[in-house]
């Protein structure tokens, strides 16, 4: 499998033949030219996870790609939609539900973002688990979720730095997750220094048979 990090939460996944693309938000820089995706996955609504500006343009350029998010982004993504603006509907995922995406079959489960103040609401987020025949969780996309799966993980982008997390929660989480490779995700709110920070912990305290690898960014990696 080789992934592409395109900053922040955004990762281009291609997998036996198969491109998906996670979260192309607007703290995330490079997805505006790829073409010949088969599928966009968008986890919830926040605009650092689907870009309103240039989301249309990536899907114009990729007209057979097909949409998935959690509800409540399938619905307002919908609501700009036009008939000059091809690539199909939102299909909205919730947990539980499952696709196939050529032979990949893309799983969702979570279903709620993390809490960032108990007086803030708190939104879908669908979690995707991508497998393969070998593998039903062969790579995790989380969003701004610390979802467990319970289940063994190949590949886990593990959330590094938000609002809604402490180090130790993330710890905790790659942890819980245990698996065999972690790509740092959603960093993009932070500097440099602070990434640093952050890496050299998890990279630390990761538990053991896990490795903690940085992405980087705009250049594949097999994983």
């Amino acid at each position: 499998m080789r992934l592409t990090h395109f900053g922040h939460s955004c990762i281009l996944v291609e997998h036996l033949g198969v491109k998906l693309l996670f979260d192309p938000g607007t703290f995330s820089h490079g997805f505006e030219g790829i073409t010949g995706l088969d599928a966009v996955l968008v986890t919830h609504q926040h605009p650092d996870h689907a870009d309103p500006t240039r989301l249309p343009a990536l899907l114009e350029a990729n007209p057979d790609a097909k949409l998935y998010s959690d509800p409540q982004s399938a619905g307002l993504l919908g609501d700009d939609r036009t008939a000059e603006r091809p690539g199909g509907d939102w299909t909205a995922v919730r947990p539980g539900d499952s696709f196939t995406v050529g032979s990949l079959t893309v799983r969702g489960t979570g279903g709620r973002h993390a809490v960032i103040h108990p007086e803030m609401p708190v939104i879908d987020n669908t979690a995707f688990l991508v497998g393969d025949d070998e593998n039903p969780a062969r790579l995790m996309h989380p969003g701004d979720s610390l979802y467990i799966p319970y289940e063994r993980v190949d590949v886990l982008a593990l959330p590094a730095t938000a609002p809604w997390l402490k180090i130790s929660e993330a710890v905790d989480y790659l942890r819980a997750v245990n698996p065999r490779v972690a790509v740092p995700i959603h960093q993009g709110i932070v500097n440099d220094n602070g990434r640093g920070i952050f890496y050299g912990r998890y990279t630390e305290m990761a538990p053991e048979g896990t490795e903690f690898r940085v992405l980087p960014y705009e250049s594949d990696v097999e994983v």
